[in-house]
């Protein structure tokens, strides 16, 4: 790999220009300093359209690319659609990054020819997050392809947001984000990593996650059933291909999505979703039995299975004690 490669970071923008000067700041400001910064702005309706363009005259490295709203998986295609690094990093726009991210995750991704390097995320709310300075103390994990899927499905170690990482461009080739659909990053990452043959992570908190009230993770919406979708479609998939190992994987993370979705669902005092807990209720049923066979099931999972033998109610009120959607 080029020593120092265009590296293509794509911020979908929507409606946040309380962030958005924030964001782009710690961008431009990156220790790596050879990036294309590819703005989509996603049809926003405050000022956010117009800082961008403010940006793009102060930076040239910023190119700002202005759609119709389509969501976020729309404009994220815009971007990998109009990219021209050889690596390719997303950004939040409400989120930082650390000044040294871009440059600490080239290195991980080059000492261990690795496909995707991944670092460590920082949530914060209000102002800036707290960085620590634990490069030297960071714990570096380097996977292998099938760990890295195990990982991921399994929830140990790694997670499938799209943010926080450094992929090779290349990996998306015919590979684009589900427009319309929440968890899209869920839905391809499996045939990105059936492109890898490594990823790496390094524990050093990298990019700042901003946990904001009313985002699609604090409240329910029917919509958040698209993780069901997306993992039922998963389990299909792996089972035609015959892939027993990450069969049991995809089904432990099938597992999990039944469980938070029968408890958001179960939980949401202004409508009833009755259809949507039957089918996460069934689903538990069906899958309870191998999974909890299955000594790679986490230690959450296991829990609620055997929750789930004393009743669905039993069950919702003990996996909602000191629950939180994680991002």
């Amino acid at each position: 790999m080029n020593p120092s490669p265009l590296i293509s970071v794509i911020v979908p923008v929507y409606n946040v220009e309380a962030y958005l000067d924030q964001c782009l700041e710690s961008i431009v400001n990156q220790s790596y300093r050879h990036l294309e910064i590819l703005v989509i702005d996603d049809g926003s309706t405050d000022n956010g359209g117009t800082m961008c363009d403010h940006w793009a005259e102060r930076d040239e490295r910023i190119r700002v690319i202005h759609q119709p709203n389509g969501g976020l998986s729309a404009a994220r295609n815009t971007g990998l659609d109009a990219m021209s690094g050889q690596l390719v990093m997303m950004v939040d726009s409400d989120d930082v990054l650390h000044t040294s991210a871009i440059s600490t995750l080239l290195d991980l991704m080059s000492n261990h020819q690795a496909d995707i390097a991944v670092g460590g995320y920082l949530p914060f709310t209000g102002g800036s997050p707290q960085w620590l300075d634990r490069g030297e103390s960071a714990q570096i994990h380097d996977y292998g392809q099938q760990e890295a899927i195990l990982a991921i499905f399994y929830q140990q170690g790694l997670d499938h947001s799209a943010w926080g990482r450094l992929y090779r461009a290349s990996l998306f080739d015919e590979i684009r984000y589900p427009v319309g659909l929440y968890y899209e990053d869920l839905a391809i990452i499996y045939p990105l990593l059936l492109k890898c043959t490594r990823v790496a992570r390094t524990s050093q908190p990298l990019y700042g996650y901003r946990q904001r009230e009313n985002s699609i993770l604090d409240k329910f919406s029917p919509k958040r059933a698209d993780v069901l979708n997306i993992a039922e479609g998963l389990e299909r998939q792996v089972l035609q291909q015959g892939e027993p190992t990450y069969l049991k994987a995809v089904r432990s993370r099938l597992l999990s999505a039944y469980f938070n979705i029968l408890l958001l669902s179960s939980q949401d005092r202004n409508t009833r979703h009755d259809d949507l807990v039957d089918r996460c209720w069934n689903g538990i049923k069906r899958l309870r039995a191998a999974c909890l066979a299955d000594p790679s099931v986490r230690l959450k999972n296991r829990i609620g299975i055997v929750a789930s033998y004393l009743g669905r109610d039993v069950l919702c009120k003990i996996i909602g004690r000191n629950y939180r959607p994680r991002p």
